[in-house]
């Protein structure tokens, strides 16, 4: 198997709180993988190590076979990040952000106009070329920073929950663009708070209080609890936690 992420014992502590707690995973190169907890739980810490923005406390993980202690800045130069909240320049219109982004990955002139006019038509912005990105609903600035993300080719993309607050429809749209990312090979590792998103991922996983607790195709994890649905293996999953933690915590009085 082919592998765009692997992880072995990830560990991240910030004095005595562990946010990251021996954290073993593999991303499949051209897979979908859905990485799930609730907020607080690790995945932003997860994906800043894995981003080469934030250094272990122990363990190993390669990002695309690099090091991500050693090789942070090669990683970054072959990824395409984009957060939960809209990063981009507000005051900006659309092809000038898009220009912007591009002159930062470094672009020659003629590779900058080819791909401009490449994601604007994948991302559906024709026409609001010129348009202020402050201008712009929530779902159509989340395409803008899709598409400045893929600007310089990334082999991987990291989505942080990437339709928090879009509307359903353009939510929709959105993942038909993922997946068709996907199907020309770029893999995605995407946080997500919606089960019907989840449930179209290839693979996933759920982390809570920093602890990777299953990961497994959506149908297998449905299957092997017995579960009707996504969301039933979830809370399952936290009530057992919650349990497991609080047990431990009245045995260490």
């Amino acid at each position: 198997m082919n592998v765009a992420i692997h992880c072995e014992q990830l560990t991240k502590r910030f004095a005595e709180r562990v946010a990251v707690n021996s954290l073993t995973l593999t991303v499949p190169k051209g897979s979908i993988y859905g990485f799930l907890g609730p907020n607080g739980s690790g995945k932003s810490t997860t994906i800043r190590m894995l981003c080469g923005l934030l250094a272990p406390t122990s363990g190993t993980g390669t990002v695309l076979g690099l090091d991500v202690t050693t090789q942070s800045e090669e990683i970054k130069q072959r990824i395409g990040y984009m957060s939960q909240k809209f990063s981009l320049y507000e005051d900006l219109t659309v092809a000038e952000n898009m220009d912007f982004y591009a002159g930062v990955y470094q672009l020659h002139a003629k590779e900058r106009k080819e791909r401009k006019q490449e994601l604007i038509e994948m991302a559906g912005l024709t026409g609001r070329e010129k348009q202020l990105a402050g201008s712009l609903s929530g779902g159509w600035k989340q395409r803008l920073a899709l598409s400045c993300a893929l600007l310089h080719k990334p082999e991987l993309l990291i989505l942080d929950e990437p339709t928090a607050g879009v509307d359903p429809v353009s939510r929709r749209i959105f993942w038909d663009v993922i997946h068709e990312l996907a199907g020309q090979g770029i893999t995605v590792l995407v946080t997500t708070h919606y089960m019907d998103e989840a449930q179209t991922c290839d693979w996933i996983g759920f982390i809570f209080f920093g602890n990777l607790l299953v990961q497994g195709s959506p149908r297998e994890l449905i299957e092997q609890r017995g579960a009707n649905n996504l969301e039933d293996v979830f809370i399952d999953l936290v009530k057992q936690e919650e349990a497991r933690q609080a047990a431990a915590r009245g045995a260490g009085r």
